[in-house]
């Protein structure tokens, strides 16, 4: 059996978990770079970004996708 990791997948995440996830892995700055959304770069917080993130579907797939494509 390979040693190939499994692809992500968003099944059973909650959406602060993965935002969570990614903030631990790339930090704030980082992840404003990559998905400019104000939540990101101004004062960001989980609570702020959670928030407009559940109203505002393509900066959630943005999220989402960068999740998905997040190295182990």
């Amino acid at each position: 059996m390979s040693n190939q990791q499994l692809p992500r997948t968003l099944d059973g995440i909650t959406l602060e978990a993965l935002l969570t996830q990614l903030v631990a892995h790339y930090g704030w700055e980082k992840m404003g770079a990559m998905v400019d959304i104000k939540c990101f770069t101004i004062d960001p917080s989980i609570k702020s970004s959670l928030k407009f993130l559940r109203k505002t579907p393509w900066a959630r797939n943005k999220v989402e996708e960068l999740y998905l494509n997040m190295p182990a």
